[in-house]
C-alpha cells in the first residue's frame, strides 16, 4: 500500500496556500477603494414644535450611516456568543424598550435597570442611561457590549467579526469612506449606531399632537387629564406632572429624586443613581426623568420597573412618595380622586405613537 503522506502534504500545502491568500486579501491595503464613496445627507424629520435636534459636527448623519447604524443595532454579532443584539433590550413594537423589569444579558444575568425608551434619544442633552453616566449617544453606544451583563465581549472581537464579514466592510466604506478593511474600529461602530439612535424621532401623530394642531377633539376625560396634567383648570387639581414633563418632549432630561424609597440618610439608597456618576451626596437617589411619549408601551415602569401599571404610577405620586431630603419638593400629597386618576391615565394614552413603532425605517433589516 503507497504511503499517503505525500498525498497529506499536497493538502496541507494547498491548504495553507489558500489561507495565505485569504490573509492578505484582508489585509491588503485600501482593499476598499473601488467602492463607490458618495454618502448622502440624511434627512431628519422633526415635528414642527419640536426644538432642533444637536448633531456632533464629526458625525453628521448620513443615509448609509443610519443604516449601517441601523443593521449594528439589530445583529447580534455585536455579542459574545451571537444570541443577543442592541435591539433585543430595545424594541420598535415596545419604544425600543424591552416589557421587562430589568434587562437580561446573554447569560442570564439580570441587570438592576429597567430598559430605557429609545424614542427622542437624541434630544437628552445631559446625559444618557437613568444616571447620566455617558454624556454622548456615540460614548454610550460602546458600553453594551462589553457590559459583562449585557453583550458580554470585546470590541476586538467584535470588530474582527465585522471586518471579517462580506457586507459590513463595504457599508462602512459606503459611510466613512475608509480605504480598507483594517480601518473599521469600535468608534465608527459607535458613530453609525448612534446615527440611527438620532433618527428614532417622534412623528408627531399622536392624539395629543393631532389635538394641539386642531386636526382632532380629545374626549371630556382626556382634556381632564390635560388638565390636571398641565394645571390648567382653576377646578381641577395640579397632578405635578407637567413640571418635570413638559412638552413637547415630555421630560425635562434632568435628574431627580421621584420619593421611590425612604431614606433617613441619602447614603442609605441601595441604588445611587446619578449620585454615583456624580460623586455628589445629594444626587443620591436621583434618576433620569424619563419620557411620557410612548408611556402606555413601555410598562414595567421606574429604573428597576417595580411598578407593573400606570395605575401604580399614578398612585406612588398620588400618596406624595417616600421620605428623603433631595425628594422633589412637587413630589406631595395629590389627593386625586379615582375618577381624576383614570383621567390623568387616559391622557396618558393620547402620547401614544403608533406612526413611530410601525415606522418600516426603524425594524429589522435582516
Amino acid at each position: 500500500m503507497k504511503s499517503l503522506f505525500p498525498l497529506f502534504l499536497l493538502l496541507s500545502l494547498l491548504t495553507w496556500t489558500a489561507c495565505e491568500k485569504d490573509e492578505q486579501v484582508l489585509d491588503k491595503a485600501g482593499d476598499l477603494e473601488n467602492v463607490t464613496y458618495n454618502p448622502e445627507a440624511y434627512n431628519l424629520v422633526i415635528p414642527d414644535n419640536f426644538r432642533d435636534m444637536v448633531i456632533p459636527a464629526d458625525n453628521q448623519m448620513t443615509i448609509e450611516g443610519v443604516m449601517l447604524g441601523r443593521k449594528l443595532f439589530f445583529d447580534p454579532i455585536l455579542s459574545d456568543d451571537n444570541t443577543m443584539a442592541c435591539a433585543s433590550c430595545h424594541l420598535p413594537s415596545s419604544s425600543f424598550t424591552d416589557d421587562l423589569a430589568v434587562s437580561t444579558g446573554i447569560d442570564g444575568i439580570a441587570g438592576t435597570r429597567s430598559s430605557m425608551s429609545l424614542l427622542d434619544v437624541g434630544f437628552q442633552d445631559k446625559g444618557l442611561f437613568w444616571d447620566g453616566r455617558s454624556t454622548t449617544l456615540e460614548i454610550q453606544a460602546l458600553i453594551p457590549v462589553e457590559d459583562p451583563i449585557e453583550l458580554h465581549t470585546t470590541w476586538a472581537e467584535a470588530i474582527s467579526r465585522i471586518r471579517n464579514h462580506p457586507d459590513y466592510p463595504t457599508d462602512f466604506r459606503k459611510a466613512f469612506g475608509i480605504a480598507d478593511r483594517k480601518d473599521i474600529t469600535k468608534e465608527l461602530a459607535a458613530k453609525a449606531l448612534a446615527q440611527f439612535e438620532r433618527s428614532l424621532v417622534s412623528s408627531g401623530n399622536s392624539r395629543y399632537d393631532r389635538a394641539i394642531r386642531g386636526e382632532i377633539f380629545l374626549s371630556p376625560s382626556e382634556l381632564n387629564g390635560m388638565d390636571m396634567f398641565f394645571d390648567q383648570s382653576s377646578v381641577l387639581p395640579d397632578a405635578e406632572c407637567g413640571h418635570c414633563h413638559n412638552q413637547p418632549l415630555f421630560t425635562t432630561n434632568e435628574y431627580l429624586n421621584n420619593g421611590l424609597d425612604y431614606a433617613a440618610d441619602l447614603n442609605d439608597f441601595q441604588d445611587k443613581g446619578y449620585g454615583n456618576v456624580t460623586g455628589k451626596k445629594s444626587d443620591n437617589g436621583k434618576f433620569k426623568v424619563p419620557t411620557l411619549r410612548n408611556i402606555a408601551l413601555t410598562a414595567p415602569y421606574m429604573h428597576d420597573g417595580r411598578f407593573a401599571t400606570l395605575e401604580e404610577v399614578i398612585d406612588h405620586y398620588n400618596s406624595g412618595g417616600q421620605y428623603a431630603e433631595n425628594r422633589h419638593p412637587l413630589i406631595v400629597d395629590l389627593q386625586l380622586t379615582e375618577v381624576q386618576k383614570q383621567e390623568l391615565i387616559s391622557f396618558l394614552h393620547t402620547l401614544t405613537d403608533t406612526t413611530f413603532t410601525n415606522n418600516p425605517n426603524y425594524s429589522n433589516p435582516f
